[in-house]
């Protein structure tokens, strides 16, 4: 649908290689005024003329034309052939190319409409005040001054229709353009010649109302493109970078991998990097939607787009100017919106048959009945009202604003959707499987219970450390890190031992202690039914283990049993002739994880856990975040087979976990949902969707979103084809006039479908 029908100048050169003879040269030409699918197939179709034309794909929310031709002759020549058909051409270059926003209220469309509604004004008033009298005479009768006026509104709002008009004959598109010049030269000619039509004011009238609806139409997909901007708008243009002891402003795009930038406070982040110097509080939210800033120090990751509050920092560039997180975002969003969804398919493909059918049905209607003794006039004015019901636009663009409109949405929120049958997808899903390290959890393991026998804590919390220092294992870590949290002395360390599937063994102060699970402990020769827990903080040196119980104390066997069903770890420290106690290690569950799961399964949604941890973890994890099932020890291909079952029984499964281990299970899933995405590229390139920050409340947000994009496409579609069918068989009754078939068949559809669209912005997480 074109905006005016003024000739963009080209933009300059093209990009990409050079291309010799039958080299392939590919570009991207940036067409604002290509806002739907009717359009879209208008400009292929023109640029499909051109002969070294090799193939042409068009993404109108986009306003993109992929062109591959043989050279750069054919893309001038593309570009001659697209703005002949009454598509301006703002751009050409690579996929970088953007069709940016514009003023559409001061468009030469929107001037023309505006003097077309002067002169309908003017018009009625000169009617209503004038009456009738007539002023000049032509081939069909008298015009009077009401008629005059309105001709002059019919001629100033369809000089630009037909403009298009003609561009569409020249490429021989039956798209609304030609509909809508068909429609008014039949009026107006029709009036003009033949004494018994008097169609000026629904020539008028059509015109004016056309072009509103193109204006609203183009405004409602330029705000969706405006979202996208507003993306690309988040990163800097240049960065200050330290070479040689000097800072220089530079490109953003010209870092490389290795330069350190400098970020004062109040100042965006340039590029991914790294801290190396400074520390302060860091705004994410347009990267990971977190909207707390996140404090930052040296070694922690920092990403392009991101604003630094308070601090100074400096950062090592992890990642191109040119290859941040957030132009990846930026490229997957865009490549999402050229992805349609079933209902997108449908509508286009209804529409494809749609058009031809009710043209020749106004054909139909305006000779037909003619023939069979009708009044002609009549069932002309009806053929021409059907000409108007003709054009599908306002009802093939309700889908994909839509779309646009959901994607970009949850994009500004944190959450990346790789494209509109994903979206699509989620909103059927009635199953979503988790997977518990990382996603329902922390995925950081960390000490819980210090459960002292034979020692006080301190000196269990001494002997466990020095065991673990030299251990590479994530439990040993844990240890080591809540040892030092409480600042515990270090014994001499020596003779270091790795026990496989038991634990370790080392020499402290001389002596040889063992820290393992409760197997090592019995296979050492102690007896952990006989021995009790202390609560008094420890026993004297060398009292019996045996002894160390006394009345109210817990078995330690069965103090073991209990810390295990609550799906902690527990590892015992001694010697071989001393049990000093027992250390409990578990990977925290999110605090957000139940409410999570209780709103998944408020809205109707089963929730299961897949792990490979043991039955008994699990179902402690399980418990506690209060999920429909879960199924424990799965190795990563049976996560796969579990994921089959559950489609097998559910209408869509959606399957969340980190993007990386779980790489199978998601690529299996209807929808597969990486956590904790920024910065990694394999969970952004895994997943369908991907959760730009680590927030397990996304996921019941982009439920919420798809289901609601689905619920406006349904909307959308059923009403658009409920008024058309009212429309196409109101006309031949005699219901409908030529006025109301614009208004409510295009103005008020348009009004209606980018409207309900725009509600997709108002879900918040």
């Amino acid at each position: 649908m074109t905006d005016d029908g003024d000739q963009a100048a080209s933009a300059g050169p093209t990009s990409g290689a050079s291309s010799g003879p039958g080299d392939v040269e590919a570009v991207v030409l940036a067409v604002p005024e290509m806002d739907c699918p009717s359009c879209a197939s208008t400009v292929e179709t023109a640029a499909e003329r051109v002969p070294g034309v090799e193939s042409v794909e068009t993404s109108p929310t986009q306003g993109k034309a992929f062109v591959r031709t043989l050279g750069e002759d054919d893309v001038d020549d593309v570009v001659d052939v697209v703005e002949q058909a009454g598509y301006g051409v703002e751009a050409v270059g690579d996929e970088g190319v953007r069709a940016e926003p514009g003023d559409i209220w001061r468009s030469r469309r929107a001037v023309l409409t505006g003097a077309s509604a002067a002169f309908l004004a003017v018009a009625l008033a000169a009617q209503y005040l004038l009456g009738g009298a007539d002023v000049l005479s032509v081939p069909g009768g008298s015009l009077s001054v009401g008629d005059l006026l309105m001709l002059g509104a019919a001629l100033a709002g369809g000089s630009i229709i037909l403009q298009n008009g003609w561009g569409s004959v020249r490429t021989r598109s039956l798209d609304m353009d030609l509909l809508m010049s068909a429609a008014i030269v039949a009026a107006v000619g029709g009036s003009l010649f033949a004494t018994e039509l008097h169609l000026y004011f629904e020539a008028a009238t059509l015109a004016v109302l056309f072009n509103v609806a193109e204006l609203l139409e183009r405004y409602s997909v330029d705000r969706a493109r405006g979202s996208l901007s507003e993306l690309v708008a988040l990163s800097p243009t240049t960065a200050t970078v330290r070479r040689d002891g000097e800072r220089t402003e530079v490109p953003a795009d010209s870092v490389a991998v290795g330069d350190v930038v400098v970020v004062e406070p109040g100042e965006k982040v340039p590029v991914d990097g790294e801290v190396v110097e400074g520390a302060s509080a860091v705004d994410e939210s347009p990267i990971t939607g977190e909207s707390v800033p996140v404090d930052k120090a040296v070694g922690e990751e920092v990403f392009a787009g991101s604003i630094n509050e308070e601090g100074f920092l400096a950062a090592e560039a992890t990642a191109a100017g040119s290859d941040t997180t957030l132009s990846r975002v930026v490229e997957l969003v865009e490549q999402a919106e050229s992805d349609e969804t079933r209902r997108e398919q449908f509508v286009d493909r209804f529409a494809g048959y749609y058009t031809p059918a009710v043209v020749t049905a106004a054909l139909l209607t305006a000779t037909v009945p003619t023939l069979l003794g009708g009044a002609w006039e009549v069932w002309f004015v009806r053929g021409i009202a059907l000409l108007v019901i003709a054009c599908p636009c306002a009802f093939v663009i309700s889908t994909p604003v839509s779309v646009v409109s959901g994607i970009t949405s949850a994009a500004r929120n944190g959450v990346l959707v790789k494209g509109g049958s994903h979206l699509e997808r989620m909103g059927e899903v009635d199953c979503v499987a988790f997977d518990k390290t990382g996603t329902l959890t922390k995925g950081e393991l960390a000490v819980t219970d210090v459960v002292p026998v034979d020692a006080d804590e301190a000196d269990l919390l001494a002997a466990a450390r020095g065991l673990e220092l030299r251990s590479e294992h994530p439990i040993g870590g844990a240890i080591v890190r809540h040892a030092d949290e409480r600042d515990v002395s270090t014994p001499e360390i020596s003779g270091f031992e790795s026990i496989t599937g038991k634990g370790v063994r080392a020499d402290l102060d001389g002596r040889t202690h063992y820290a393992g699970n409760p197997s090592l402990f019995e296979d050492l020769g102690f007896d952990l039914d006989g021995a009790g827990t202390v609560t008094d903080g420890g026993t004297a040196e060398g009292q019996n283990v045996g002894d160390a119980a006394s009345e109210g104390d817990e078995n330690l066997l069965d103090v073991v049993a209990r810390l295990q069903s609550a799906g902690k770890t527990v590892v015992l420290v001694g010697t071989d002739g001393r049990l000093l106690g027992a250390v409990a290690v578990a990977d925290e569950v999110r605090p957000e994880a139940r409410d999570v799961v209780a709103e998944l399964r408020a809205s109707g949604v089963e929730t299961v856990m897949l792990t490979g941890d043991n039955e008994r973890t699990a179902r402690a994890v399980a418990d506690e975040v209060g999920v429909d099932d879960y199924r424990a020890g799965l190795l990563p291909e049976e996560k796969v087979e579990a994921v089959e079952a559950l489609q097998a029984g559910h209408d869509g499964v959606a399957m969340v976990g980190d993007g990386v281990n779980d790489a199978p299970a998601l690529a299996t899933a209807d929808v597969g949902v990486a956590m904790g995405a920024a910065g990694t590229d394999a969970a952004i390139e895994t997943a369908d969707v991907a959760l730009m920050g680590d927030d397990l409340r996304k996921v019941p947000y982009l439920h919420r979103l798809a289901r609601t994009a689905n619920g406006v496409i349904r909307g959308n579609i059923g009403a658009s084809l409920a008024v058309k069918a009212a429309l196409a068989i109101g006309v031949p009754l005699g219901y409908v006039s030529v006025v109301v078939a614009v208004l409510a068949g295009d103005v008020g559809m348009t009004v209606a479908v980018t409207g309900n669209a725009a509600r997709l912005a108002r879900v918040r997480p």
